[in-house]
């Protein structure tokens, strides 16, 4: 009864503190700046997360490595919460790691985001203990996060004006 309790803790319970404390530092210990500067850092993080999900939306439409979640093939019961979908990729993954990214991003503490990484990886191991995800899938999340976050690269801050001057042709 302990272990599926700390699993259940590891899979879903963790992403609580992970929401907090990402909202806590995405809010608070953002640097001040002025308006226009927050704005653009805030913009950034929103559109980074509706590509990441976007992203994952889609890839999972076209592939799902495996019809059955790994409990379902094992004729057991999931340790813990899920949809009822094949699983790939990870939603718990693509969020955990969606916010890791975005407070590394706003904040620049290295140990702020080291921490929510740590969670982030507690949050895949749990979601593949659990028995709701394969390896793959959470893989799968925390690399579609990443894609998201290309939303802040240096390159793409150059490439927006110039994208800006097309489309106002």
């Amino acid at each position: 009864m302990d272990m599926e309790w700390l699993v259940r803790l590891a899979a879903d319970g963790l992403m609580i503190p992970i929401i907090g404390i990402a909202l806590y530092a995405l809010i608070v210990l953002a640097p001040r700046q002025p308006v226009r500067m927050r704005y653009d850092r805030y913009t950034r993080v929103f559109m980074a997360g509706l590509m990441s999900y976007w992203c994952a939306k889609v890839i999972g439409a076209l592939w799902q490595p495996e019809v059955l979640r790994p409990f379902e093939r094992l004729g057991s019961e999931a340790g813990a919460l899920y949809l009822n979908n094949p699983g790939f990729p990870s939603d718990h993954a693509l969020f955990a790691m969606f916010l890791t990214i975005a407070v590394w991003y706003v904040t620049r503490r290295r140990w702020l985001s080291l921490v929510l990484l740590v969670m982030t990886i507690i949050v895949c191991i749990g979601r593949v203990i659990a028995l709701v995800h394969t390896p793959l899938d959470v893989v799968g999340g925390v690399t579609i996060a990443g894609i998201g976050a290309i939303w802040y690269a240096p390159s793409w801050q150059k490439l927006r004006p110039r994208l800006a001057k097309i489309a106002k042709r």
